[in-house]
């Protein structure tokens, strides 16, 4: 069967929730056994979305091919539940770099390089090799940022090209709007989306859908009055409302009907679909049977995207507890020694996520200390896992002036560094490890976690633990029980003396789905949650001790 496309575009404002309703829509599809692939259309000019600012972007979400791609990414992983490859993130850099280069081999010969015919036939084609690659029944494809926005005009143009060339029977598109609620008024208003679609039919693009993003709950006269002016079926428009868990979003789009409505525009047989599993998941994160508190130390907190994965692989872990997560974001610039108790002694976890640079390390380094000596159940990531290395070789060898040549180049104690033999020109991007890695494990916490004792995870790190060091600390405890099968680089650290302390050199949250979470975080939290429960059944005991007395 040849592959039929769905493209998703927005209108009014950004962040409206696109990624989500693809993302949701791709569930639907999945829960009805059909194949389905995901792609997104970046419309800035950057070439790779690793290098943005996490403050300003966000996570840079990692695939298992090993490309650092748009945190959309992430949510499409994790609705589908399936890993896609770096060809599914396509930004206005790659696709013009990549007719640059052509032009300098001569592909072009001699002829004017212009938006159409060339930008668009780009896009086309890596909208096609992506689905194709994929073996995928419906390829999602999502369009970033929002019609009538400049950035935005090739790929519209694309996909409305592409509607012609494949036939509007195998070709869905779903346009995503706001519906402003007026407070004065007391009501929706459905002029912005009636003025978006107008903007979208404009270039030659009639939606077959509209998404309704809004506040409270459309009306049916609301939506009769948008499907009116906007050239669509009534049943054809569907609401997107706030709810109260993200979770819940394809449960309430499969209500709207919309993957039936997608099917119907594509001539495709309607199926019955299986969500058993993912209402089961929905209930449990409603109705949690207890509450944690988690304390998130990083050096991108003032933006929580840029530690999106972590906080949503925790959340999944909690669900898998039955447990609410009560989450501090704490900057590790302002983490010192004189208030490391103050800001962390009330949490039942701590977690240390990824960063880069010399910013804020001590802070990390603090917060890692704590974690060790104090006994709270703790996950370091990346440059966590790292810093945790740096910690231990200052306080259980003695090594004060350890450190990573990243944050100090010329410590004495060059605990972490770049191997000499991937130090190149551009350390960025050339030197790093990036995408799935083998690790074989050997008995300890990850082990029992995992339950096996090789696996494959994500990585996305240019420095690496120093071998000479592990010996001393594998002495005091601090034991290597993960090294990657490749080029045997030290993965995971574990401190013996702890419930639970683990350092992984890798990403496990980019690989946590909401029905499927990953064992270090289930670990993680169901040791936070053993804590816990050790401490109240403590105090309950002591409490019942006075009483007799």
């Amino acid at each position: 069967m040849a592959v039929k496309y769905v493209f998703v575009t927005g209108g009014v404002v950004s962040s409206l929730g696109k990624g989500i309703t693809a993302a949701s829509l791709g569930r639907l599809l999945k829960a009805r056994g059909l194949k389905v692939s995901m792609q997104k259309m970046d419309p800035y000019y950057n070439v790779e979305p690793g290098l943005l600012s996490p403050l300003q972007h966000g996570e840079a979400f990692i695939t298992a091919d090993g490309v650092a791609a748009d945190l959309d990414l992430g949510h499409y992983e994790r609705f589908i539940d399936d890993n896609l490859r770096g060809e599914a993130s396509v930004t206005t850099g790659k696709v013009l770099k990549s007719i640059m280069d052509a032009e300098l081999q001569g592909q072009y010969k001699g002829g004017t390089i212009q938006v159409i015919p060339h930008v668009t036939n780009e896009i086309k084609k890596r909208i096609r090799q992506s689905a194709v690659n994929s073996g995928s029944d419906i390829a999602i494809i999502e369009i970033g940022g929002t019609v009538g926005d400049m950035e935005s005009a090739p790929y519209l143009e694309a996909i409305r090209q592409f509607g012609s060339d494949i036939g509007r029977g195998n070709c869905c598109y779903i346009h995503v709007t706001l519906l402003p609620y007026v407070s004065v008024a007391m009501e929706l208003k459905t002029k912005p989306t009636q003025h978006s679609v107008k903007d979208l039919r404009s270039i030659g693009i009639q939606p077959d859908i509209i998404v309704c993003r809004s506040q409270y709950p459309i009306q049916s006269d609301a939506k009769e009055k948008i499907a009116l002016f906007c050239s669509v079926k009534r049943g054809h428009v569907v609401q997107n409302h706030d709810v109260s868990a993200l979770y819940e979003v394809p449960l309430m789009l499969e209500k709207e009907g919309l993957a039936d409505i997608v099917l119907g525009v594509l001539h495709m047989k309607k199926r019955v679909p299986d969500l058993t599993g993912w209402q089961q998941m929905v209930n449990d994160y409603l109705a949690p049977k207890g509450k944690l508190k988690v304390a998130l130390v990083g050096k991108y907190v003032a933006l929580h995207d840029a530690y999106l994965s972590v906080a949503e692989a925790l959340t999944h872990a909690g669900i898998a507890h039955r447990q609410s997560l009560e989450m501090t974001w704490i900057a590790s610039d302002d983490l010192t020694e004189s208030n490391a108790g103050k800001l962390l002694a009330r949490h039942d976890a701590i977690i240390v996520p990824g960063g880069y640079g010399d910013r804020g390390a001590e802070g990390i380094i603090t917060a890692l200390r704590y974690a060790r000596t104090h006994k709270v159940p703790l996950l370091a990531i990346g440059f966590g896992m790292q810093l945790a290395v740096v910690e231990a070789c200052r306080n259980l060898l003695g090594l004060t002036d350890a450190n990573s040549t990243e944050v100090a180049p010329d410590c004495r104690d060059k605990v972490i560094r770049i191997p000499p033999e991937r130090v190149c020109d551009n350390d960025s991007r050339g030197a790093s490890r990036m995408g799935g890695y083998a690790i074989k494990l050997v008995d300890g916490l990850a082990m029992r976690a995992y339950g096996t004792d090789q696996i494959n995870e994500r990585h996305g790190n240019r420095y690496e633990v120093e071998n000479s060091y592990v010996a001393p600390l594998e002495k005091k405890g601090f034991i290597v029980t993960g090294r990657c099968v490749e080029a045997d680089y030290p993965e995971i650290f574990e401190y013996q003396k702890h419930p639970y302390y683990l350092a992984v050199i890798f990403h496990p949250e980019y690989q946590s789905r909401p029905n499927k979470p990953h064992p270090l975080f289930l670990g993680l939290i169901g040791a936070a949650k053993a804590r816990k429960d050790a401490a109240e059944a403590k105090t309950t005991s002591g409490s019942s001790r006075r009483s007799k007395a």
